[in-house]
């Protein structure tokens, strides 16, 4: 009786998620890209894009160093730090300073905030990218 309890449990659950529209990726076995217009070392694994909103989200890592070019988007942006460090600049471009990001920081990026974002660690920077609308990317001085 045990055993077909326990049977029946796993044919539910695994029908269950037959339909199921869970998104899980492992960012150590899970295949980059190289996109046509990114700079050498940047890659990205997309993870999944509201068909509402046209939001999306993504896995991105940079190679130390990296600098991207100062630029706003037309919706809010969310990053997770997942591993080296990130360094954020202050949106005006007369203030001072930037701010590390280490493994497991998150930053709130709101709309037409020009954003100075560099990777300032030795080793690569990982982490997740979200934005809740369709992000339309401007370049910014």
């Amino acid at each position: 009786m045990k055993r077909i309890v326990m049977v029946m449990a796993g044919l539910a659950i695994a029908a269950a998620q037959e339909g199921s529209k869970a998104i899980v990726i492992n960012p150590a076995s899970t295949a980059w890209t190289h996109g046509k217009r990114d700079p050498a070392g940047v890659e990205s694994v997309f993870l999944r894009q509201d068909p509402e909103t046209g939001g999306l989200e993504l896995l991105v890592r940079f190679p130390a160093g990296h600098k991207i070019a100062p630029h706003w988007h037309d919706c809010n942006e969310r990053i997770v730090v997942l591993e080296g460090q990130l360094l954020l600049r202050p949106a005006s471009a007369s203030a001072s300073g930037e701010t590390a990001l280490d493994a497991g920081s998150f930053a709130f990026l709101p709309s037409r905030e020009v954003q100075r974002l560099s990777c300032g660690s030795k080793s690569r920077c990982t982490f997740y990218l979200a934005w809740d609308g369709k992000p339309g990317s401007h370049p910014a001085e």
